[in-house]
């Protein structure tokens, strides 16, 4: 289903607005060695924030208005402790390789490359130490009256955890007058390799501190094949139906209404929803619908949109209560749902999934734009 952009919604919110486009640079930590990790927070006039970290170019914070007010919509930590103690990926940028790669191994060109492997028996998110766990450096801080821009830069150098060839990495975070932020991942490289970046923030729109869990959104992903795993959550290469299944989310469903059915052998494999959807079977030019989500006790409604063939939708299944989060708040099972606008995962060892292949002169591209609306 390709659709394309349209003036969203502009929420209205009865509060004292900020300036247009405001962008603002600060120090929200320190390394373990005591370098400072800079952040960036940009807004908007209508109420809406975004503070990027430079530590694994991560979404620390996204308050969004609803209809009693501006809340955060993100988990994640109030300081670089957590980050630095257990990640869980919040916000984070994750790559070479976001998602699973079954027992690390690809081939390119005859040659096999062993990745690190971090999940068990395959690697995960980029390995060890994957994007997400990188120092990132903002080349630019920019705004004006419809936007506010920050671009971060990261050099991953060739072999780093595995992966072949020196890969140059931009992560660009607009936060526009129309309530979307937008994401836009690029890469290149200088040898053949394999690319897949995506953003892991979990939501909540009823709020990080709202009390109730995630899976009480509404969410709607208008596609009808999803990609099954094994047990350790490799797609088994089959593209399946999602008709007749707890998958089926073409029309508008509660998240917990069937997040738990047991009868689904894939619920239990995966202890929830960690699945593949196959929004197309290659990047688009233009950008398509992925998923939408909506808070019904809040208002809060989030279309996101993207060029890339899949959307992951994960609920937050390994959250197990070590993570005391933003607030003191512990984090558990469901508090947040992340939608990650992808390659399919283990596309380096399925010929039928396409390809993630990036070769010296091109450039990968993931496009993502979460789009914001209040229903009164």
């Amino acid at each position: 289903m390709r659709i394309s952009i349209i003036p969203a919604l502009v929420l209205a919110l009865a509060a004292t607005p900020a300036l247009a486009g405001e962008a603002h640079q600060e120090t929200f930590g320190k390394l373990a060695d005591g370098t400072p990790v800079e952040a960036v927070t940009l807004s908007n006039s209508h109420g809406m924030k975004v503070r990027v970290l430079a530590w694994g170019a991560a979404m620390q914070e996204l308050v969004v208005p609803g209809r009693n007010g501006p809340t955060d919509v993100v988990l994640g930590y109030d300081d670089m402790t957590g980050y630095l103690k257990a990640s869980n990926y919040f916000g984070a940028t994750v790559g070479r390789y976001a998602n699973r790669i079954a027992k690390g191994r690809f081939s390119l060109d005859g040659r096999d490359y062993q990745l690190v492997t971090n999940d068990g028996p395959n690697a995960l998110h980029g390995g060890n130490k994957g994007f997400d766990k990188h120092l990132w450096r903002i080349a630019k801080v920019d705004s004006d009256p419809k936007s506010a821009t920050a671009i971060l830069t990261y050099t991953s150098p060739d072999g780093e955890e595995g992966y072949p060839g020196t890969m140059k990495v931009t992560a660009t975070f607009t936060l526009t007058e129309s309530n979307e932020l937008h994401v836009t991942y690029r890469a290149t490289s200088d040898k053949p390799t394999i690319a897949n970046i995506t953003n892991h923030s979990y939501f909540n729109l009823g709020g990080v501190a709202a009390g109730h869990s995630a899976t009480e959104a509404v969410v709607t992903i208008p596609v009808a094949h999803y990609t099954p795993v094994d047990t350790t959550l490799i797609p088994t290469g089959e593209i399946r139906p999602v008709a007749g299944t707890p998958f089926d989310f073409r029309q508008p469903r509660r998240v917990s209404d069937r997040v738990r059915d047991g009868r689904d052998e894939q619920l239990r494999i995966a202890r929830g929803y960690d699945h593949n959807w196959v929004v197309s079977r290659a990047p688009v030019t233009g950008l398509q619908l992925m998923a939408k989500v909506h808070d019904p006790a809040s208002g809060r409604t989030m279309q996101i949109f993207s060029n890339q063939p899949g959307v992951q939708f994960y609920t937050g299944n390994f959250l197990d209560g070590t993570a005391t989060g933003k607030g003191g708040v512990i984090y558990r099972q469901g508090d947040g749902l992340c939608f990650e606008p992808q390659v399919f995962p283990n596309t380096p060892n399925q010929a039928s999934f396409g390809s993630a292949r990036l070769d010296p002169g091109q450039t990968y591209e993931n496009r993502i734009v979460y789009r914001f609306s209040l229903t009164r």
